[in-house]
């Protein structure tokens, strides 16, 4: 997503522009990155551990599959499956909180709110519920951030004021309802094909935006990605063919980028 992000800019389309940023999981990252002015560059390959950091615990592949069963789940009410998912992370190790946090200041540059709105996802791990963070909920960016991209099976979730949140993507990959107002909706949807549809729909339908601009991978970016979203390895590659991705589709958004523009 964040070589994406880069590539539409290079081609003219800068996201930093808009008026308001919905950040869910990685997005809230990418997001944190556009919203703080910084470049998304920064976000070209991941971190390394520190000298001396203690060895986190290692990803957790069937939790992984656990939670995207249940998301894929049709006979499950959607709140009810959270909850599962919920359960499922429960039991993840969240001793290493810090360790989270400080490295995701390495990839944002920035540890306070930025002025521009920007709006993070999350869900309670106990409740289910979809919960929203920005500069006036009294939550530090970075846990918000952190807190945001904790999918189960790859990051333990966060704790923030005695409750624990995970990966905002468990509501809704895009939370586009957020966005409700808005003239033109620039939806930027890496997990397209692999998440049902249908609360996407839903809340497109109930943002009712004049425009839609809908952004997902193209085969090349898929490929890049992979299936394994805990593989580090296709860090660089899925930003690269982002990267290219991005600046090619800029050519066909431009016109309704500069009409939605004030």
């Amino acid at each position: 997503m964040s070589g994406l992000v880069a590539g539409l800019r290079r081609g003219g389309v800068d996201l930093a522009a808009a008026d308001l940023i919905v950040g869910t999981s990685a997005g809230a990252m990418v997001g944190a990155v556009l919203a703080s002015g910084q470049d998304t560059e920064r976000l070209a390959e991941p971190t390394r551990p520190t000298p001396g950091e203690p060895e986190l615990p290692p990803v957790d592949p069937d939790r992984q599959n656990a939670v995207f069963a249940l998301l894929r789940d049709g006979s499950l009410e959607p709140a009810e499956a959270r909850r599962r998912i919920g359960a499922l992370a429960a039991g993840m190790d969240g001793s290493h909180q810090e360790i989270h946090l400080d490295r995701m200041a390495a990839l944002v540059g920035a540890r306070d709110w930025p002025p521009t709105a920007l709006k993070v996802a999350a869900v309670d791990i106990e409740t289910g519920e979809r919960v929203v963070f920005d500069r006036e909920s009294g939550v530090a960016l970075l846990p918000a951030v952190v807190a945001s991209r904790a999918l189960p099976g790859i990051f333990p979730p966060v704790t923030i004021d005695g409750r624990r949140y995970m990966d905002g993507g468990m509501h809704s990959a895009t939370n586009a309802d957020l966005a409700a107002g808005a003239r033109l909706i620039v939806l930027v949807d890496p997990m397209a094909s692999v998440l049902p549809r249908d609360q996407v729909v839903r809340e497109l339908a109930e943002a009712d935006a004049d425009t839609v601009v809908a952004i997902a991978p193209d085969e090349e970016s898929a490929a890049a990605i992979g299936p394994d979203l805990s593989d580090r390895s296709a860090w660089v590659p899925a930003y690269r063919a982002g990267d290219r991705q991005g600046e090619a589709a800029a050519e066909s958004l431009l016109g309704s980028w500069a009409g939605g523009q004030p």
